[in-house]
């Protein structure tokens, strides 16, 4: 089979899964003067009893969208859940058997293979476009309106607004991630949400309307050798506590600013993201082991995970 028609067949594949989204909500200017938005993105129906992945941005200040599948058909959707901090979003039609995407295991991917992305661009009568390119770099963590959205993959493949939530697949037309068209910067340049982080977090948003996360309750800083040079420190990694929170985990097992956390459980922290990062793989309610460095010495303790208040977004 040609690499030609191995892409064709992998769109495909993954055609009869994608949806169009089109929003309106009403904004207000003035005293006294609304006017209605529009807005157009895609989406990804993730099982068949019609539960669609899409961005968060997609959907941001609705609670209800049009949804249109391949053969043109139309749904009233509903908003179940958002996580703005990672751009994802659930929404739900009403109805049965319909056609789901086979979702790809992310951690697999490498720099260099096939990347095709799919979306709605620009809204546009029909169905999806199609861009082909490759898997340029992973783990990127990407600056955006409304926070930094981590472990994005970066790809040449063309995203273009409306492509947002759209299906980023392999060569086999598995789903490796969802488009996300949200970094203004960004030309030339497409980012995607890994799919195991897509799939964690969609299948939790619908379970529990909401993302649970474990919270430590600090502000810190990445340690560097210049850092701890010029603050004469004992350590040139970790993440160095600024910040402790008032009533938090962190304040309760003892730690103080100026502690270095260099070990969560057996994972060596590298800095304040990998940090995060590793207490989010943990539950909330999950006692954990750390390891410090508090001037001379090196300290372990035991501390016990709080869920992360609404609208926080620290360590």
């Amino acid at each position: 089979m040609s690499d030609e028609e191995r892409i064709i067949r992998a769109v495909e594949k993954v055609s009869p899964s994608i949806v169009s989204i089109s929003t309106t909500h009403i904004l207000n200017y003035g005293l006294f003067n609304t006017y209605e938005a529009t807005g157009v993105g895609s989406g990804i129906i993730l099982n068949p009893d019609g539960y669609i992945v899409t961005n968060n941005h997609v959907v941001s200040d609705t609670r209800t969208a049009e949804v249109y599948l391949l053969d043109g058909k139309r749904f009233d959707a509903r908003v179940v859940a958002t996580d703005p901090s990672t751009d994802i979003a659930v929404l739900k039609i009403n109805g049965e058997n319909f056609y789901s995407g086979e979702f790809g295991d992310s951690d697999g991917l490498r720099p260099g293979q096939t990347a095709i992305a799919i979306g709605h661009s620009l809204g546009l009568v029909g169905g999806p476009s199609v861009t082909v390119g490759v898997v340029s770099a992973l783990h990127r963590n990407i600056p955006t309106p409304h926070g930094v959205i981590e472990n994005m993959i970066q790809t040449d493949a063309a995203i273009n607004p409306g492509n947002s939530g759209g299906p980023l697949v392999d060569s086999d037309g598995r789903i490796i991630g969802v488009n996300n068209a949200i970094i203004p910067y960004a030309n030339g340049i497409g980012f995607a949400i890994p799919s195991n982080i897509v799939r964690d977090i969609a299948n939790e948003l619908i379970q529990n309307g909401r993302v649970v996360r474990p919270w430590l309750g600090i502000i810190g800083i990445d340690m560097t050798p210049a850092l701890a040079s010029y603050y004469r420190l004992h350590s040139d990694h970790g993440a160095l506590i600024v910040q402790i929170s008032a009533d938090s985990p962190a304040q309760e097992a003892g730690l103080k600013p100026g502690d270095i956390i260099m070990q969560v459980e057996d994972h060596p922290v590298n800095g304040i993201e990998d940090l995060r990062r590793t207490l989010w793989k943990h539950k909330t309610g999950e006692t954990i082991q750390v390891k410090i460095k508090r001037k001379h010495q090196q300290l372990q303790g035991t501390l016990r995970l709080f869920e992360m208040p609404q609208s926080v977004y620290k360590a």
